[in-house]
């Protein structure tokens, strides 16, 4: 599997598939290397994640997506361990995602050693759970 940084010429591949962004994030999200691709040894892209910093300060994962026929073959992990990499490279010390109680992804998290560090209630939703990892 390939990892790389997302380009403006993902742009349109982006916009697409990423419901959880606002369109005109992509842009500046790519300009500053905070979206990665991925892509599986046939140069295919199968994926991508994307992080911000919590408090300005943390590195938060605030999306990873595998598309279906790629998944349960290691790609999220290595992709998530990749970033992990990169977040140590940069002196974090600390990084955290989240997601809601009722996904399967929490499971994934606990087996990559992310800590449950909290939650967030909101009206009408399920609940979402944070997690940090030291790395």
């Amino acid at each position: 599997m390939n990892i790389v940084f997302a380009s403006e010429s993902d742009y349109e591949y982006l916009k697409e598939r990423d419901h959880h962004i606002l369109e005109n994030l992509i842009i500046p999200k790519i300009r500053q290397n905070q979206i990665f691709i991925l892509k599986n040894d046939d140069h295919v892209i199968i994926g991508w994640m994307r992080h911000s910093y919590f408090w300005d300060n943390t590195p938060f994962m605030n999306m990873i997506w595998i598309d279906a026929p790629f998944r349960k073959k290691g790609a999220g992990k290595k992709a998530v361990l990749f970033w992990e990499e990169e977040m140590k490279k940069k002196g974090f010390k600390l990084v955290m995602t989240s997601t809601l109680a009722n996904e399967e992804a929490q499971h994934f998290y606990r087996k990559l050693g992310y800590k449950d560090s909290g939650c967030l209630l909101l009206e009408n939703e399920p609940m979402e759970i944070l997690f940090t990892k030291t790395l």
